[in-house]
């Protein structure tokens, strides 16, 4: 009889189904390649019953099930918990999942979540539908005056929603102050940090002078399905933290829940990490020279960029994303432009129907160029008074040629909103 965690011996009569599946060749171990292997397991093989009651699913120190693990997505999440500057990762099935289980995960009946006025808009729905649903309320504040969070925050406010920049229109907050207004309220913030992905700043560490009173988010939720998988083809999202407490009760919704990603999708985001930077730098460059050229154009009343100067929130921009190592810091491929007020919606469709390169759809990070039309005041309350009137077009910068980019828009525009003569 094999001694506990040997490989048993196959029955010498045994059938060939048999043996296929308990064939006892191992493969050799030292084999190292630059891309982590591939571990695809729903179930898990323990070598002997004490193993399988001592394995805890909370931490990494084994593994237990599929769902709770395994050596292909421990490893995406300890490589996303060092590009955030956090220390704990969960991976969920989407951007979308990721703010669902924070909210899951923190919010009960009678509490209230706060969500910034330019959030992503799916965010908003889900505190209008499901919270809705089990009683927590929801609130919206100005991302651009702290003062509005301040005086938003009650007793009941259990989380507190930041965004920089807001979706679609772009407006950058003072990050650090909307921070620090939760931390002497005693509010947990939980920070969108897709845009930054990482790279434009540090949410953890959001104030790294020396002598500055350490600062940063509780909880960075990223859309991996940007920039660190780049290749348009992949949903995952992930929940970054610190503090350990924080993440064991979030990775208990985590389980409850039964949230789960494919390990072929898991292994796209890794091979897509290494080149996070450049293709985030390059997206950076052609997002900035596009839209300094949209700026000059008569038919556009606004750009909205964060680098640029004028752009809502460029200063807090400057202040958080800019250094003396990196004085150019980095802002991301999107940017959005107001078409003057005097075109109709039904000509900026025509514009955006007139494009070759920049192709219709949703998200970005990917190496297709994208351009949304938006009905911004069907998304607000009211009409942001720092934004010019007329029709928002939101652009994310592929990897296209920068020239063909901006050849591509000229020529849209001359086909579709000639400038008044």
């Amino acid at each position: 009889m094999p001694a506990p965690g040997d490989t048993p011996s196959q029955p010498a009569a045994a059938g060939l189904a048999t043996q296929l599946i308990h064939h006892p060749y191992t493969p050799p171990a030292g084999f190292e390649a630059p891309q982590p292997a591939v571990a695809k397991a729903s179930t898990v093989i323990f070598p002997n019953v004490a193993a399988m009651r001592q394995r805890n699913w909370k931490d990494k120190g084994g593994y237990t099930y599929g769902l709770h693990g395994t050596p292909t997505t421990f490893t995406l999440e300890e490589r996303l918990a060092t590009l955030e500057g956090g220390s704990h990762a969960l991976l969920t099935p989407s951007g979308l999942s990721a703010i669902a289980l924070v909210g899951l995960s923190l919010l009960r009946t009678g509490d209230e979540v706060l969500i910034p006025a330019n959030a992503y808009g799916p965010n908003r729905a889900l505190a209008e539908g499901e919270l809705a649903q089990y009683g927590i309320g929801y609130r919206l504040y100005d991302p651009l005056d702290p003062r509005s969070l301040a005086g938003a925050i009650t007793e009941r406010t259990r989380l507190v929603w930041l965004e920089a920049p807001g979706s679609v229109s772009m407006e950058f907050p003072d990050l650090v102050a909307l921070v620090r207004i939760c931390r002497a309220r005693g509010v947990c913030c939980a920070l969108d940090n897709t845009w930054g992905a990482g790279l434009a700043f540090a949410p953890f560490d959001l104030t790294p002078d020396a002598g500055a009173a350490p600062l940063g988010v509780d909880i960075s939720v990223h859309a991996l399905t940007k920039y660190p998988s780049g290749g348009g083809d992949v949903l995952m999202g992930s929940v970054v933290t610190r503090d350990e407490a924080l993440h064991l009760r979030l990775k208990l919704t985590h389980m409850r829940l039964g949230l789960g990603v494919a390990a072929n999708d898991v292994e796209a985001v890794l091979r897509g990490l290494p080149s996070l930077a450049l293709r985030y730098d390059a997206q950076d460059h052609a997002a900035r020279e596009l839209a300094a050229w949209c700026a000059a154009q008569p038919q556009f009343a606004q750009v909205l960029h964060p680098a640029l100067q004028g752009s809502p929130g460029h200063a807090h921009w400057r202040a958080l994303c800019t250094s003396d190592a990196r004085p150019q810091g980095r802002a991301a491929g999107l940017f959005s432009v107001i078409v003057d007020v005097r075109y109709t919606a039904v000509q900026v469709d025509a514009f955006c129907d007139a494009l070759r390169l920049f192709r219709l759809g949703y998200s970005w990070g990917g190496p297709v160029s994208l351009v949304v039309p938006y009905d911004l005041a069907a998304m607000r309350s009211g009409w942001p008074a720092h934004l010019a009137p007329g029709t928002l077009v939101r652009f994310s910068t592929g990897l296209e040629d920068v020239a063909d980019l901006r050849a591509d828009l000229a020529r849209a525009l001359a086909v579709a909103l000639p400038p008044a003569r």
